[in-house]
């Protein structure tokens, strides 16, 4: 198979995405061996040592920590397979799979992926775009210790295979918040050129979020990288809601975020739409790290 190949094979994992229900298991776990192939030269980990950080990663993209899961379930994608220690067949226990299971990818994708450093960039990028908003890939690449700096992602299959996004949201979404930030206020230009603001999706991109003004928000960069985070979001009252995990002890933490609870979003200008309700409660459901904080 060549790069193409496998990078079809990627895109077409099995996960229960249905009604839009995030499902970032299977991808954390590719992009958690990635690094270690990239690192050492091999996937090979045993669920013992992959248990912890896997299901860190599964927190941090707010899903429930069940990483016993992916490391069982993508072997039905011909790209994954798990030994246990005493030759019996492999399942999703979790007290089964601590007792020795080890797993890696099939030795054909592996040697794939050795011989083509560009091969792991191009599926690492394509499951982040697939996947999260591009506010959190960094996060992520950091902590499953993945380093892209060096390899030049370009196969056109890469691109094929991703949605067309909409160049113009940005400046559409900018114009109707009035480039102000609809949490904070703030609007810094510099020579007639805004910055630090930026357009978020309420429903992700990823997620068949589409490119239209009532599925976007004017936001700051801090607050877009909250609200993608899911320490923030938009309640029924269209009012901002803080995470009760949140924590921050500095004035600065209270000023940005905690004294922000409960205060009402910035409205678009008039003719403009307003944040569908459809997309925020999907950001409140597939994202928000509920509960929020009891405004006072």
């Amino acid at each position: 198979m060549d790069d193409n190949a496998w990078l079809e094979r990627v895109a077409r994992i099995n996960q229960h995405r249905g009604g839009g229900e995030r499902a970032p298991h299977k991808p954390l776990l590719i992009l958690y061996a990635l690094g270690r192939l990239q690192r050492e030269r091999s996937s090979k980990v045993a669920f013992s040592e992959a248990e912890k950080p896997l299901g860190e990663l599964l927190i941090d993209a707010g899903r429930d920590p069940k990483p016993q899961y992916p490391f069982y379930r993508l072997q039905s994608d011909g790209l994954w397979v798990v030994e246990m220690r005493d030759g019996e067949e492999p399942s999703e226990s979790v007290a089964a799979l601590r007792n020795g299971a080890v797993g890696q990818f099939t030795p054909e994708f592996e040697a794939a992926l050795l011989e083509s450093p560009s091969l792991i960039a191009n599926i690492a990028r394509l499951l982040l775009d697939r996947e999260f908003p591009e506010t959190l890939h960094e996060d992520i690449l950091s902590a499953v210790g993945l380093s892209l700096n060096d390899v030049v992602v370009t196969l056109e299959r890469v691109a094929e295979l991703r949605r067309r996004r909409d160049p113009m949201f940005r400046k559409r979404v900018l114009y109707a918040y009035e480039e102000t930030c609809a949490f904070c206020g703030f609007d810094g230009l510099l020579e007639r050129v805004a910055v630090g603001l930026e357009a978020a999706h309420i429903r992700w991109w990823a997620y068949e979020g589409p490119d239209d003004v009532a599925n976007g928000v004017c936001l700051c960069s801090l607050h877009h990288k909250l609200f993608d985070r899911g320490v923030m979001t938009v309640n029924e009252e269209n009012r901002i809601a803080v995470s009760g995990h949140f924590r921050g002890a500095t004035e600065a933490s209270k000023r940005f975020v905690g004294d922000l609870n409960g205060q009402e979003v910035r409205a678009p200008q008039l003719g403009q739409p307003r944040i569908a309700d459809e997309h925020s409660a999907w950001h409140r459901d597939q994202v928000f790290r509920a509960p929020e904080r009891v405004a006072g």
